[in-house]
């Protein structure tokens, strides 16, 4: 049995037109130590899946399918038994660091709030082991910034305490939401190899959301390709990455920029753009925008089909998507 295991979930968010449905039956699964990442354009549905997967979803939001931890569901359960799984056995690193921390309160104090609630530490003691987590994070100068508040840090050190406060209670779960959003380049390196090395040492299960295909190919074992709150290709990075079956997942490979590019030279795009979720249409979420679309792709959902060994996509015209240009050509 799966450490996390999502099966059919779906979610409904209420709108001034009614509901919509923001997840069409996403399934997942997580070992201890095994690493998962989500991708895919801004409004398919990545961070939605996060959230309810924490029970941080929008009020009114209708949840149904499964969500097991350990075998317990939490589909149905009420917000105390949220609230003792999030922080304890389930944590989330948020995209926005300078919004994820409180702006009235000190560094040690937010990091001591999940000790003090969840491992019953008194003040002291949960501000010696805040102390430890930021030096494990390798927060410069940790013992000064306890008193700190998060103006006072930069973007790669607040994002650093946002690792030390999601760590704080060793989870078993651990869900990075773009974790390098508005850091430069050699920053997201860096906490991207930290939240890398903490997730071994630990052995705990990530779930890593992104858009950048690179961060993909160098922090997960799996990866899920989402567009319009499905799951449209599902494999071990390495054979996505060879295959590229759907021709969704073609699309973002094509659009990345690429080192050696004449100036000038513009990049691939996909047409049109993601549909809204009142809008999105009874077949496959991608027919508007796909080049190889055929009448019978709108009718329905299609279901996957295997492509290499763990390995799908959710495409009926994957022969043909087979004969195109290879999209890293392009």
């Amino acid at each position: 049995m799966a450490l996390l295991e999502v099966d059919q979930l779906r979610v409904a968010l209420r709108t001034p037109r009614g509901p919509a449905e923001a997840l069409r039956g996403v399934s997942l699964a997580l070992e201890r130590g095994s690493t998962l990442g989500l991708i895919g354009e801004s409004g398919c549905g990545k961070s939605i899946t996060a959230l309810a997967l924490m029970g941080l979803l929008p009020e009114g939001a209708q949840v149904s399918g499964s969500i097991r931890l350990d075998g317990r569901e939490l589909i149905g359960a009420p917000e105390d038994d949220w609230c003792q799984l999030r922080g304890n056995r389930m944590a989330m690193i948020f995209q926005e660091p300078m919004t994820a921390l409180n702006p009235l309160h000190t560094i040690g104090r937010q990091i001591g709030e999940s000790l003090r609630l969840h491992r019953g530490l008194d003040a002291r003691s949960a501000r010696a082991e805040a102390l430890r987590l930021l030096e494990r994070v390798q927060l410069p100068q940790a013992a000064q910034r306890l008193d700190a508040h998060p103006h006072q840090l930069s973007g790669g050190q607040r994002q650093r305490v946002v690792i030390a406060i999601a760590l704080a209670c060793g989870p078993d779960v651990l869900i990075a939401d773009e974790p390098t959003t508005a850091l430069d380049v050699t920053i997201q390196r860096e906490v991207l190899s930290l939240i890398g090395q903490l997730v071994a040492e630990d052995g705990m299960a990530l779930l890593l959301i992104s858009h950048d295909l690179g961060v993909m190919a160098e922090s997960v074992q799996r990866m899920l390709v989402m567009y319009g709150g499905t799951v449209v290709e599902s494999g071990p990075t390495a054979s996505v990455f060879t295959r590229l079956a759907h021709p969704y997942t073609r699309g973002l490979f094509a659009a990345r920029p690429r080192l050696g590019l004449a100036r000038g030279t513009r990049l691939a795009t996909i047409r049109g753009r993601v549909p809204e979720l009142l809008d999105m249409p009874a077949g496959c979420p991608f027919v508007d925008r796909c080049d190889l679309a055929q009448a019978a792709c709108g009718s329905a959902l299609p279901e996957p089909h295997g492509v290499a060994p763990g390995h799908a996509a959710r495409c009926i015209r994957l022969d043909a998507a087979d004969r195109l240009p290879a999209a890293r050509d392009g």
